[in-house]
This record gives C-alpha cells, sequence and structure tokens, in this order.
C-alpha cells in the first residue's frame, strides 16, 4: 500500500484545518492567487518556478524553502513540472507572535516585506527538512498522548533551522563588497520604516532622518528592493493594518489613529487602494469579527485548495 500524500489534523471543535502536510507533482494548487487562512511552508524539490507574491516577482528552483503569513497573497507560474511538499499550520495550532523568544522567526521567515520570502537550501539542508516533514506525518494521524506537543516540537525545530539559515543567507548578501556602503543605507532605511511608519509617511522624512538625499535614497531603494520608497512605506502601512483588522477588535477609526491617519475616511481610501478591500470587508471576510461568534476556535471557514 503506498503511503497518503496528505497527513491532515483538523480542530476538534470546529472541524477545520489546524495542521497538514501534502506533496504535490505539479503547480495547479497553487497558479491562481491564493489568500490562505494559515501559514503556508513550500518545500520546492524538483523544478523552477515564477513566485508571484505581495508586490513582488522572484525565481524559486529546487532547494527553495518558500514562506507565507496568513493571508498573503501569493501565486506560482511554472513553464515546467515542479514537485515537493507543502505544510500550513493555523495560528490556533502554533501562534509564532506566542513563541516568537523561541523560534524568532517573525519578520525573518514571515512578515517580512522588504525579503523575497525564499530561503536556498544545499541538497543536505533540503535532505534535513525533508526528513522532519516525515518526521511530523505519522505525528499527525496519532491520537496518543502528547501528539499536539510533539509536533510543535518538529515544528519549532523547523523553523528555528529555518530562520537561521534565512539570517545567514541574508547576512552574507549584506556583506557583499560591492554594494557595502549602498547596502547599509539600504538596512538603516528599512528599520527606519519599520521604527517610524505610523508616524512618517513621507519619503522625505526618511531621506532627512538618514542625512542623504531624496534622489540618493530612492535610488536605493530601486536598487536593493526594487520598490520606491512610498510603495516600502504602504506596504508595512497595510501589512499592520491588516493585522489589527485580523487580530483586534478596534474600530476602523481606531486603526486609522494609531497608523498615523487623523481622516478616517482617508485611511479607508489608502487601504483600499493597496489591498483592494476595503478595511470593513477585508474583517468581515477573513478578521477578528468573523472569529467572534467562535472565541478560541480556527478563525476561517474555508480549506485551502486541496486540503481535503
Amino acid at each position: 500500500m503506498s503511503a497518503p500524500s496528505a497527513y491532515t489534523l483538523t480542530n476538534p471543535e470546529s472541524g477545520n484545518l489546524a495542521f497538514k502536510i501534502n506533496t504535490f507533482r505539479d503547480d495547479n494548487l497553487f497558479d491562481h492567487l491564493q489568500r490562505l487562512p494559515y501559514y503556508t511552508v513550500i518545500l520546492l524539490v524538483e523544478g523552477h518556478t515564477k513566485l508571484h507574491v505581495d508586490f513582488t516577482e522572484c525565481e524559486a528552483g529546487p532547494g527553495s524553502l518558500l514562506l507565507f503569513a496568513p493571508y498573503q497573497p501569493f501565486m506560482l507560474r511554472s513553464t515546467e513540472n515542479i514537485r515537493g511538499s507543502v505544510m500550513h499550520f493555523h495560528s490556533d495550532f502554533f501562534c509564532i507572535h506566542q513563541h516568537q523568544r523561541e523560534v524568532a522567526c517573525n519578520g525573518v521567515l514571515f512578515n517580512n516585506i522588504y525579503e523575497d520570502p525564499i530561503v536556498t537550501l544545499s541538497q543536505t539542508e533540503l535532505d534535513e527538512f525533508l526528513r522532519l516533514l516525515d518526521e511530523m506525518k505519522p505525528e499527525i494521524t496519532r491520537t496518543d498522548l502528547a501528539q499536539h506537543e510533539l509536533l510543535v516540537s518538529y515544528l519549532k525545530i523547523f523553523l528555528i533551522r529555518a530562520s537561521r539559515l534565512k539570517i545567514e543567507q541574508t547576512s552574507n548578501q549584506r556583506q557583499h563588497p560591492t554594494h557595502r556602503p549602498q547596502a547599509e543605507v539600504a538596512q538603516y532605511l528599512r528599520d527606519a520604516i519599520e521604527q517610524h511608519y505610523k508616524t512618517m509617511h513621507s519619503p522625505s522624512n526618511y531621506a532627512a532622518l538618514l542625512h542623504v538625499t531624496l534622489k540618493v535614497l530612492s535610488k536605493i531603494a530601486k536598487t536593493f528592493f526594487n520598490k520606491t520608497i512610498s510603495a516600502l512605506i504602504f506596504e508595512r502601512i497595510t501589512i499592520e493594518a491588516k493585522r489589527e483588522l485580523y487580530m483586534s477588535s478596534k474600530t476602523v477609526k481606531e486603526i486609522a489613529h494609531i497608523l498615523g491617519f487623523e481622516d478616517e475616511f482617508y485611511f479607508s481610501r489608502f487601504f483600499k487602494n493597496n489591498a483592494d478591500v476595503s478595511p470593513q470587508l477585508f474583517r468581515e471576510t477573513v478578521g477578528f469579527a468573523r472569529a467572534e461568534p467562535a472565541p478560541g476556535s480556527i478563525l476561517d471557514q474555508i480549506e485551502p485548495p486541496g486540503a481535503n
């Protein structure tokens, strides 16, 4: 008897997916825009594909680890056969924010708009991650004592190793001698936006803060992030707005104020322009309001493609 291609753990209270590992042999699962209500980790074993994520596009090949936060839009477009494994886990099963001190993956593997969501693996590293997934699969089907705790332990190991590799690769890229001075400014810009995006919305503010001309800073942003300074700022604001709408009961007016908008209606227009949907509709579709009838349960009501 051949091994199953999908291993699924559901929330016993709601019946919705909590944790899943499955294999794929083409891009049919991901060849249209995804906004999945789970953390999604794709381990590409064979083939090359073009990844469309958020506002950017990049290439991924064998030995690529692709990581996406809940409701982060992404899509794979391949001109050749691809093969790999995919892991989904819901924040009710494992919340990276609560375990940040242990796994340190928030802002490294997930929720980082400044870098491609890819970790490049050697063959040895790829084999190690595949072995970890193989260790998890039988645990998903067990009902023994401490099943959840053991799965979470495996997941922590997976994320910690991925975070270490991502940090190492990012550090090496920043130390490339050809771009060292500009790379440092790019890093300062990234850190400044992360610190001040709620209060500073203008590119000129960041140029003044970093003591460079707006023209020079704009060129550096384009070189290292392939985006304008405004796009970097707006994307960070939009991500935080989605997080507040998704995880909190704050009103749209309160969120607008937190993010530095004096006018609630201007914020709503800003959000719709950058998220293609109004704040209220986003909340009703994926956010806190949708979860209120069943506090503590899985927030989604739909499975990702191929979840069954």
